[in-house]
């Protein structure tokens, strides 16, 4: 079946929908941010008429998402599939990007698990293509499990380090434990609330998980 670019996902933490033209200024007070985008090749997104760009960009993509936290319904960032390929069972996922309110990895993880489930039942891999100096980015993938491969081009011709994950890696990893913890004993996942997430999240936050933004 055809992959679906688009759809609607949904945890406790977050909510991915399709973007949308009235994302603009709301998603905007996000990416004005100029530390958002400090170690990323294009480090003036955060200008109005650059991100107008990135984001008409998102729209003609047909595969860029806007996030939401879950409790609040506030707009809190963005992502995007791109690049499916067929022949290779390939997708890819980037141009991601969190409000630094959201930063600290409980929700750029959620994201990715959402993202990836969603992938894995059209794909077998999903790459993430982030510039060689983007250390904040490339620390956050392989934080969620991304494999070091050989480097690419991104479609505008610089040369980016590519990281993988296969649907098998995926289903073996802890990212499918969403919204759980487990024992130091071993014993089986417990649930966590929202509360217990969100104090998780508090921890992490001083880690500087900042959330994976492509090449």
């Amino acid at each position: 079946m055809p992959f679906d670019l688009q759809p609607t996902l949904q945890s406790e933490l977050l909510q991915l929908r399709p973007l949308r033209v009235e994302d603009f200024d709301k998603l905007y007070a996000v990416a004005s941010d100029p530390f958002i985008w400090e170690q990323h090749p294009n480090s003036d997104r955060y200008k109005p008429e650059v991100f107008q760009a990135f984001f008409l960009e998102a729209l003609e993509s047909r595969g860029a998402l806007v996030a939401l936290d879950a409790k609040t319904g506030k707009i809190i960032g963005s992502s995007r599939f791109y690049g499916y390929d067929l022949k290779n069972s390939e997708i890819e996922i980037g141009w991601t990007f969190l409000a630094r309110s959201h930063w600290g990895g409980v929700f750029n993880r959620e994201m990715k698990r959402l993202m990836l489930q969603h992938a894995f039942r059209f794909v077998e891999n999903v790459i993430f293509r982030i510039g060689p100096k983007n250390l904040r980015s490339r620390r956050a993938v392989e934080k969620i499990g991304g494999i070091l491969i050989a480097p690419r081009q991104a479609p505008g011709g610089h040369e980016c380090v590519v990281y993988r994950i296969t649907a098998s890696e995926f289903a073996e990893g802890s990212l499918m434990l969403s919204g759980t913890a487990t024992a130091d004993n071993g014993a089986a996942p417990q649930k966590l609330t929202r509360e217990e997430q969100m104090a998780l999240y508090e921890k992490e936050l001083k880690e500087n998980d900042w959330g994976h933004q492509p090449c």
